[in-house]
C-alpha cells in the first residue's frame, strides 16, 4: 500500500471510501450505540447513556455487526445518511467530521496508530452505557449526556 492509500480519511470522499476504509475510519466510541432522540422545542440531539442491546460496553463494538439491522431494525446505517442526518452524530465523530471536510483529531486510531487511543482520550462510552431493556420514558431523561464533553460519563 502506497502512502496515499494509508491516508485515505485525510481527502477521500465518504461515498468513495472502500468497505474496508470505512470500516477502519470508526474509532471505536460507541456514541452511535446509545440512544438519542430530538428535542422538540430546540431541535436538539440529545444523547442518553442507555446502549443497544447488541452493543458491547467492554470493547465497544457491536456484537452482531453483520446482522445489526435484522436485530435492531432502527439501527443507524451511517452510510446511507442523508446531509441533515449526520447531526445525529458527535461532533468528535470521524464520519461527521469527514463529511464536513474536516480532519480526523489526533486521538482517532488512523492517526495515533493506537485502538486504544480513544478510550485513553475519554472520547468512547467504554464501560459508561447501561442497558436499555428496562426504561420508562421519566427514567430516560435522567440518562441524558453530553457526548462531545471528553470524559463525560455522567448524566447531565
Amino acid at each position: 500500500m502506497h502512502d496515499d492509500e494509508q491516508r485515505f480519511w485525510r481527502d477521500k470522499p465518504l461515498d468513495a471510501l472502500t468497505d474496508r476504509e470505512w470500516e477502519a475510519l470508526c474509532d471505536g466510541c460507541g456514541r452511535c450505540c446509545v440512544w438519542k432522540f430530538e428535542d422538540a422545542d430546540s431541535g436538539e440531539i440529545l444523547y442518553t447513556d442507555i446502549r443497544c442491546a447488541s452493543f458491547d460496553d467492554n470493547h465497544c463494538r457491536c456484537q452482531h455487526y453483520a446482522e445489526r439491522k435484522m436485530r435492531v431494525p432502527d439501527c443507524l446505517d451511517i452510510r446511507s445518511f442523508t446531509d441533515a442526518q449526520f447531526a445525529w452524530l458527535p461532533e468528535s465523530c470521524a464520519y461527521r467530521l469527514r463529511h464536513a471536510g474536516k480532519p480526523l483529531f489526533d486521538w482517532h486510531p488512523l492517526i495515533s496508530g493506537d485502538p486504544a487511543s480513544v478510550h485513553r482520550a475519554g472520547i468512547s462510552l467504554q464501560h459508561k452505557t447501561v442497558c436499555g431493556d428496562h426504561f420508562s420514558e421519566a427514567d430516560i431523561i435522567r440518562h441524558i449526556i453530553d457526548p462531545d464533553e471528553p470524559g463525560n460519563d455522567h448524566a447531565v
